[in-house]
């Protein structure tokens, strides 16, 4: 029988799995990969904040990373090019958060852990609040999921059928925060967007309608989190970066699939 540990860190890379890949696929179709990455560097900064406030890390991750991701959308289309507003807020909100970290001096804190995640180390009530946040997203996401798409397929067409685009767009941003502030004792600020953005890209080329990518997208995560959890074990390497290298294996895998596919046709 696996150890205790062993099954929670399961359990948490799937929570993380299941809540990344329906929210990964709409970053995907909307090309925000790169908002992604700005928000989950933002949350460096919240488990700053909460270290030194003495409040609950996911709290203080989620809160910055749902300022940081609102900042972001209300700026863009104001004067400021996308790619340099999000270059700006989120390699400055990292290094204010690498600051803040080096001014507790009270408060004993594995930085690494917080940028590479710390999988092994998920406790019981690190599970509840992984597959809470997994459970919220997939409510937001499934509540919306109609006006979501139609929103990120043709903006036009949703404000003719009487969708707001900028609401739908909150919503997605409401639900990055928390997949953010779930994942970051997994697989870390660093590998957050690659949890993100890797098993959608890889379930893009075998699947043909929304939906089966949404569910494409969570089983190659759900792979790669088990299979990362259970290599790293063996081979004694790091776990979060291990689940986002058999992840990005599959999607070589995928890519190739889909290559041969159109040779053969």
């Amino acid at each position: 029988m696996p150890d205790d540990f062993l099954v929670r860190a399961a359990l948490g890379a799937l929570g993380v799995a299941a809540a990344a890949a329906p929210l990964g696929c709409f970053i995907v179709w909307r090309r925000m990969a790169y908002f992604g990455d700005a928000t989950a560097h933002a949350s460096i900064l919240g488990v700053a904040l909460a270290l030194g406030f003495s409040i609950s890390v996911f709290a203080g991750a989620l809160v910055v990373s749902l300022t940081m991701a609102t900042v972001v959308t209300v700026l863009s289309g104001r004067g400021y090019a996308m790619d340099t507003l999000l270059g700006v807020l989120a390699h400055s909100a990292l290094a204010f958060g690498l600051v803040a970290v080096s001014f507790l001096s009270g408060v004993r804190i594995d930085l690494m852990a917080y940028l590479f995640g710390d999988i092994l180390a998920v406790g019981p009530a690190d599970l509840m609040v992984i597959w809470g946040g997994a459970a919220l997203v997939f409510g937001l996401i499934g509540w919306r999921w109609s006006a979501m798409l139609t929103a990120t397929l043709n903006p036009d067409l949703a404000q003719a059928s009487g969708i707001d685009p900028k609401r739908e767009e909150m919503v997605l941003t409401l639900a990055l925060a928390v997949v953010v502030a779930v994942a970051i004792k997994v697989v870390g600020a660093l590998l957050i967007a690659a949890m993100l953005i890797v098993p959608a890209a890889a379930a893009r080329p075998v699947a043909r309608t929304p939906e089966a990518m949404a569910a494409a997208a969570a089983a190659l995560g759900g792979i790669a989190a088990l299979g990362g959890v259970t290599l790293s074990y063996f081979w004694d390497t790091p776990t979060g970066p291990t689940i986002v290298c058999l992840a990005a294996t599959l999607f070589a895998a995928t890519a190739l699939f889909d290559v041969i596919r159109r040779r053969a046709g």
